[in-house]
């Protein structure tokens, strides 16, 4: 996958695209893989790199939804349990089993939530991760040592997927360009073209050197995320916003906060979210919040009461209670939610809306990470019938995903890149410098000439932040390995001193917005 090669099949003015998809998250990136493995000739623009915004930023579960389960919306709960099953079957190396204890302290829990997770389980079926089951204060003990003691009757355990959220976009955008697909990333959609009021094509311009394009296609589909109204008004500036974006914050502890491999979830916190703890790359996430926003960003901040809600429950069921100096990194992240101006967010469906204007722009929005493959095809589907081609049937629920490796952990630290951990092991072979490692991290110098060759990164944030993610993990670690990762980026990319400056300028800013003390 490489982004000169993709430009030029996006500048030949002779190309006759099916589909364009504006926007390189989860549910773009999803319909190009659903459109380029049925055969349809896909182009897919993303205005910053893959992954940027919601869909890196995610509480890297794969589930079913025990709130939704809660809330009685079966069909969603469904739905996303057959999806699960779907995605560990088809990207093994990035998608796992993670067990989760919900602490019992009174009698009326251990019954409730039990039957609850039981219920869960039937809906599962074959598919299930693993059985649900009631443990004693001491089982419980075994598997989570720092859970607060006082008061604590037992658990009650259940399975559910975990994954590595941006490693899955990138994969899924090498599957799409292996199936035929033409990406590219920081490519930003400026305006739409249209004919007799029908919309055929964008105007997109090039965020590294200014040049704009106009690309043609039978049909244009929206699937922008938090950014979906934007494009919407470009297509007709009286049309009424939908979206209801919600924003959620982690933040990152080190593991001796929780260690093993079990996970905590907490089903009611002081305002009825449901709270997380998650073991995750050697670290702790905990998260998350839902909090209305009206301000929409790539790179929304965490709000300083966001932050000390998670670290006040947290500390009510470890016993080792976290303080801002203990938080390595702390991010948010906008949900795309569809509703009314009057529901709270909290109350929200995660389901998703797909949208048909007038002009013949299709539109997705909502939805969640775990039916991203569901929510491809159903826009497809309809963008089919608006570009009248020819239905071919969908080939998604059984094509494995870009890296696919059954036994990924014998590669060690390189686990997340699949089958790729192989090319990267090459790479070393033919230069023992690429075998060193960023400067107080496992990261071989090797995986950032990879990710430039193959995975499109294109700046220090690309890297630390989503091909690798210590800017998530640990924001000071990113920092002190940055300057290693410039250099060797600016070399591959043929890229100069000033260029590295530039860089190193942006990612301080990057870092400052993932630490809890900005200034």
């Amino acid at each position: 996958m490489n982004r000169e090669e993709m430009l030029e099949r996006i500048g030949d003015k002779s190309a006759k695209w099916d589909f364009i998809v504006i926007g390189g998250g989860a549910t773009g990136i999803g319909i190009a893989v659903e459109a380029a493995s049925r055969g349809y000739r896909v182009a897919l623009l993303e205005q910053s790199d893959f992954s940027a915004g919601t869909s890196s930023r995610s509480t890297k579960l794969i589930h079913g939804g025990v709130r939704y389960l809660q809330q009685g919306n079966v069909s969603l709960v469904l739905e996303a349990l057959k999806e699960r099953g779907i995605l560990r079957r088809n990207a093994p190396h990035l998608v796992h089993d993670l067990p989760f204890i919900v602490p019992v302290y009174d009698w009326w829990e251990g019954p409730f939530y039990g039957v609850g997770l039981k219920i869960y389980d039937m809906l599962a079926g074959k598919a299930g991760f693993g059985p649900s089951q009631l443990l004693s204060k001491k089982d419980t003990l075994e598997k989570i040592p720092t859970v607060e003691t006082r008061g604590l009757r037992g658990g009650v355990i259940y399975h559910d997927g975990q994954f590595d959220d941006s490693r899955l976009v990138i994969n899924l955008a090498q599957t799409a360009a292996e199936q035929g697909g033409t990406l590219v990333n920081y490519m930003k959609v400026v305006g739409l073209l249209k004919k007799n009021d029908i919309v055929y094509g964008v105007i997109a311009r090039d965020m590294e050197d200014e040049r704009e394009y106009e690309i043609k296609a039978r049909a244009v589909i929206n699937a922008t995320g938090v950014f979906s109204d934007q494009i919407r008004q470009m297509d007709d500036p009286s049309c009424d916003p939908f979206m209801r974006p919600s924003q959620g914050v982690h933040i990152v502890l080190d593991k001796s906060f929780l260690p093993g491999k079990t996970a905590i979830m907490v089903p009611h916190t002081d305002d009825g979210r449901v709270l997380f703890a998650i073991p995750w790359h050697d670290s702790v996430l905990v998260g998350t919040t839902d909090t209305p926003v009206t301000d929409i960003s790539m790179a929304p901040l965490p709000m300083a009461e966001e932050i000390e809600f998670l670290l006040k429950h947290a500390g009510r069921y470890l016993t080792q209670d976290p303080g801002p100096g203990d938080v390595l990194s702390v991010f948010a992240g906008l949900r795309p939610l569809v509703g009314a101006s009057h529901m709270e967010t909290a109350t929200i469906s995660r389901e998703h809306a797909i949208s048909i204007s007038r002009t013949g722009l299709v539109t997705i929005a909502g939805g969640k990470w775990t039916t991203y493959r569901k929510m491809a095809e159903e826009t497809l589907d309809h963008a089919i019938e608006i570009a009248h081609l020819g239905y071919r049937l969908p080939v998604t629920r059984h094509l494995r995903i870009h890296g696919y490796h059954n036994h990924a952990d014998e590669f060690g630290d390189l686990k997340a890149y699949g089958s790729d951990a192989l090319e990267i092991q090459a790479l070393v072979k033919k230069n023992r410098r690429l075998g060193e490692t960023l400067p107080d991290t496992s990261i071989l110098k090797a995986e950032v000439v990879w990710s430039v060759r193959h995975e499109m990164a294109r700046t220090v944030e690309d890297f630390l932040g989503r091909r690798r993610r210590t800017l998530f993990l640990n924001a000071r670690a990113a920092l002190d390995a940055a300057p290693e990762v410039a250099k060797i980026m600016a070399r591959e990319l043929g890229r100069g001193i000033f260029w590295k400056k530039q860089q190193l300028r942006a990612f301080q800013k990057t870092v400052e917005a993932f630490s809890i003390h900005r200034p």
